[in-house]
């Protein structure tokens, strides 16, 4: 599946046929472009106490994510087409809480997705980063280059930088040194954001154990919530990744709109994985 080409492999684990210790593993193993299935990420459909569904989430290094918007979106859309949750409001449990998502129909089949991604985390402790406070367009020198940096967390944390030129912006030389500075005991996603006018933003994302994917319904929350503490967007933006488009609502909750796909169905044979 896929949430503007942020691609996911989706798994029905609620039997618990997947054990605990082959997740990180078979996230490796499948997500691998070329030689496996291929995606950014492995999504896993799990029992709650809580919601009506839990989420777990893995990037294609293994690590586990706390939360992910293009794939909570996927997420529902497969709960409700193969009748695990058939209902058009439903709870899903995360390790950053409970989500809340409302689903658009057409016939039987799911569109569009809206989801309560709740409030922004702004103080460094909670992000994780270091240092006290809050971190709103402080600078941060890399290879002698200054960059002014927001840094908050929507469920998983994000550095938003905003540049000028985002089609001349060197993404790779400066995403992954970013997402490893000593700032971020636990690594960070990265936005690199630009301006198009106060309801329209443009951002490019280097996702945390990932690389740049085509899309990140967090990092497009995140460049919102930034833009706004700096005086940048209005409350209702529209966010252009390369993937496609969301729609962020920001007042003092966020609320993230936007598409999820299915691309195919297919059996997988766990046999020596």
């Amino acid at each position: 599946m896929h949430g503007l080409g942020n691609d996911y492999i989706v798994i029905d684990n609620q039997d618990g046929s997947l054990r605990e210790n082959q997740l990180s593993a078979l996230a490796r193993g499948l997500c691998r472009r070329r030689f496996s299935i291929g995606a950014d990420g492995l999504l896993l459909i799990c029992n709650s106490s809580v919601a009506n569904a839990k989420m777990r989430i893995f990037n294609a290094d293994g690590s586990e994510a706390e939360m992910c918007g293009n794939g909570i979106r996927c997420f529902a859309k497969y709960c409700y087409e193969n009748s695990v949750v058939k209902k058009t409001n439903m709870k899903v449990e995360t390790l950053a809480g409970l989500k809340e998502l409302w689903l658009n129909l057409d016939g039987d089949d799911v569109k569009t997705v809206k989801v309560d991604m709740g409030m922004p985390i702004l103080d460094r402790e909670r992000i994780p980063m270091l240092g006290e406070g809050r971190c709103i367009d402080e600078n941060l020198t890399i290879e002698d280059e200054l960059f002014k940096i927001t840094c908050l967390s929507v469920g998983n944390p994000h550095c938003i930088i905003f540049v000028e030129d985002l089609d001349t912006f060197p993404v790779e030389r400066f995403g992954s040194k970013i997402e490893n500075h000593r700032l971020f005991s636990n690594r960070t996603n990265v936005e690199f954001a630009q301006v198009l006018d106060k309801n329209n933003l443009r951002v490019r994302v280097w996702e945390r154990g990932v690389g740049e994917t085509l899309a990140c319904g967090t990092g497009a929350c995140a460049s919102v919530v930034a833009g706004k503490l700096l005086g940048k967007v209005a409350d209702n933006c529209v966010v252009h990744l390369i993937g496609g488009d969301l729609s962020i609502e920001y007042t003092d909750k966020i609320f993230m709109t936007g598409p999820a796909e299915k691309v195919y169905t297919g059996e997988l044979d766990l046999e020596g994985l």
